[in-house]
Protein backbone atom coordinates (compact mmCIF):
# COMPACT_ATOMS: atom_id res chain seq x y z
CA UNK A 1 0.00 0.00 0.00
CA UNK A 2 1.08 3.57 -0.75
CA UNK A 3 1.41 6.69 2.05
CA UNK A 4 -1.19 8.86 1.44
CA UNK A 5 -1.03 11.98 -1.18
CA UNK A 6 1.75 9.59 -3.02
CA UNK A 7 1.24 7.65 -6.14
CA UNK A 8 -0.66 8.06 -9.20
CA UNK A 9 -3.70 10.53 -9.37
CA UNK A 10 -5.81 12.37 -11.34
CA UNK A 11 -6.42 16.44 -11.25
CA UNK A 12 -8.47 18.64 -11.96
CA UNK A 13 -7.10 22.42 -11.53
CA UNK A 14 -9.22 25.84 -11.82
CA UNK A 15 -12.53 24.66 -11.53
CA UNK A 16 -14.76 27.69 -12.04
CA UNK A 17 -18.08 27.64 -9.87
CA UNK A 18 -20.56 30.58 -8.57
CA UNK A 19 -22.21 30.28 -5.58
CA UNK A 20 -23.55 32.46 -2.69
CA UNK A 21 -21.02 30.37 0.18
CA UNK A 22 -19.73 32.45 2.71
CA UNK A 23 -19.90 34.37 6.41
CA UNK A 24 -21.83 37.34 5.06
CA UNK A 25 -24.94 38.42 3.64
CA UNK A 26 -23.75 40.18 0.77
CA UNK A 27 -21.87 36.79 -0.29
CA UNK A 28 -25.33 34.77 0.26
CA UNK A 29 -27.34 37.94 -1.99
CA UNK A 30 -24.71 38.62 -4.31
CA UNK A 31 -22.63 35.22 -4.89
CA UNK A 32 -18.94 35.45 -6.07
CA UNK A 33 -16.75 33.18 -7.86
CA UNK A 34 -14.94 30.37 -6.56
CA UNK A 35 -11.93 28.06 -8.43
CA UNK A 36 -11.48 24.49 -7.14
CA UNK A 37 -8.24 21.73 -7.47
CA UNK A 38 -8.42 18.80 -7.12
CA UNK A 39 -6.22 15.29 -6.39
CA UNK A 40 -7.57 12.08 -5.99
CA UNK A 41 -5.37 9.12 -5.24
CA UNK A 42 -6.29 6.55 -8.14
CA UNK A 43 -4.02 3.26 -8.76
CA UNK A 44 -3.88 3.88 -12.70
CA UNK A 45 -2.23 1.41 -13.41
CA UNK A 46 -4.71 -1.13 -15.06
CA UNK A 47 -5.90 1.78 -17.28
CA UNK A 48 -2.83 2.66 -18.58
CA UNK A 49 -1.84 -1.02 -19.58
CA UNK A 50 -5.50 -1.69 -21.17
CA UNK A 51 -6.46 2.04 -22.65
CA UNK A 52 -9.84 0.97 -21.29
CA UNK A 53 -12.14 3.60 -19.91
CA UNK A 54 -13.54 1.01 -17.55
CA UNK A 55 -9.99 0.50 -15.37
CA UNK A 56 -10.11 4.15 -14.16
CA UNK A 57 -12.75 6.98 -12.62
CA UNK A 58 -13.43 9.26 -15.34
CA UNK A 59 -12.27 13.32 -14.39
CA UNK A 60 -15.74 14.42 -16.59
CA UNK A 61 -17.73 11.89 -13.55
CA UNK A 62 -15.51 13.29 -10.82
CA UNK A 63 -15.98 17.00 -12.45
CA UNK A 64 -20.09 15.82 -11.84
CA UNK A 65 -19.84 15.38 -8.27
CA UNK A 66 -17.86 18.67 -7.32
CA UNK A 67 -20.63 20.69 -9.16
CA UNK A 68 -23.26 18.73 -7.18
CA UNK A 69 -21.73 18.68 -4.02
CA UNK A 70 -20.78 22.91 -4.26
CA UNK A 71 -24.48 23.29 -5.44
CA UNK A 72 -26.22 20.87 -2.62
CA UNK A 73 -26.11 23.23 0.01
CA UNK A 74 -25.02 26.91 0.83
CA UNK A 75 -21.95 26.91 3.71
CA UNK A 76 -20.67 29.52 5.63
CA UNK A 77 -17.23 28.28 5.74
CA UNK A 78 -15.14 26.60 2.49
CA UNK A 79 -13.86 24.72 4.96
CA UNK A 80 -17.10 23.41 5.13
CA UNK A 81 -17.73 23.39 1.42
CA UNK A 82 -14.46 21.66 1.14
CA UNK A 83 -15.57 18.84 3.55
CA UNK A 84 -18.92 18.25 2.06
CA UNK A 85 -17.20 17.91 -1.80
CA UNK A 86 -14.72 14.88 -0.24
CA UNK A 87 -16.69 13.06 1.49
CA UNK A 88 -19.26 12.97 -1.48
CA UNK A 89 -16.35 11.75 -3.81
CA UNK A 90 -14.98 9.48 -1.29
CA UNK A 91 -18.95 7.90 -1.73
CA UNK A 92 -19.16 7.97 -5.15
CA UNK A 93 -16.00 6.46 -5.85
CA UNK A 94 -14.52 3.40 -4.23
CA UNK A 95 -11.29 3.71 -6.02
CA UNK A 96 -10.12 7.42 -4.34
CA UNK A 97 -7.86 6.42 -1.65
CA UNK A 98 -7.36 9.70 -1.10
CA UNK A 99 -7.80 13.46 -1.75
CA UNK A 100 -6.58 16.57 -1.53
CA UNK A 101 -8.65 19.87 -2.58
CA UNK A 102 -8.27 23.41 -2.67
CA UNK A 103 -10.83 25.91 -2.55
CA UNK A 104 -9.86 29.34 -3.48
CA UNK A 105 -12.17 32.39 -3.39
CA UNK A 106 -10.35 35.61 -5.02
CA UNK A 107 -13.40 37.98 -4.04
CA UNK A 108 -13.25 37.23 -0.72
CA UNK A 109 -14.46 40.27 1.45
CA UNK A 110 -11.37 41.32 2.81
CA UNK A 111 -9.43 44.44 2.06
CA UNK A 112 -6.89 42.67 -0.25
CA UNK A 113 -5.43 44.54 -3.04
CA UNK A 114 -4.37 41.39 -4.74
CA UNK A 115 -4.51 37.57 -4.09
CA UNK A 116 -6.91 35.43 -2.88
CA UNK A 117 -7.91 33.50 0.55
CA UNK A 118 -8.24 29.76 0.23
CA UNK A 119 -8.31 26.35 2.03
CA UNK A 120 -6.20 23.42 0.90
CA UNK A 121 -7.42 19.74 2.64
CA UNK A 122 -5.36 16.95 2.24
CA UNK A 123 -8.04 13.46 2.95
CA UNK A 124 -7.26 9.81 3.15
CA UNK A 125 -10.49 7.24 3.16
CA UNK A 126 -11.30 6.59 6.31
CA UNK A 127 -11.45 3.09 6.46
Amino acid sequence: MTAPFSGDRIILRDLGFYGFHGLFAEEAKLGQRFFIDLECGVDLTASGETDAIGHTVSYADIYDVVKASFEAKRCKLIEALGHNIVAALFEQFSEISWIVIRIRKPEAPIAMVRGEAAIELHRARPL
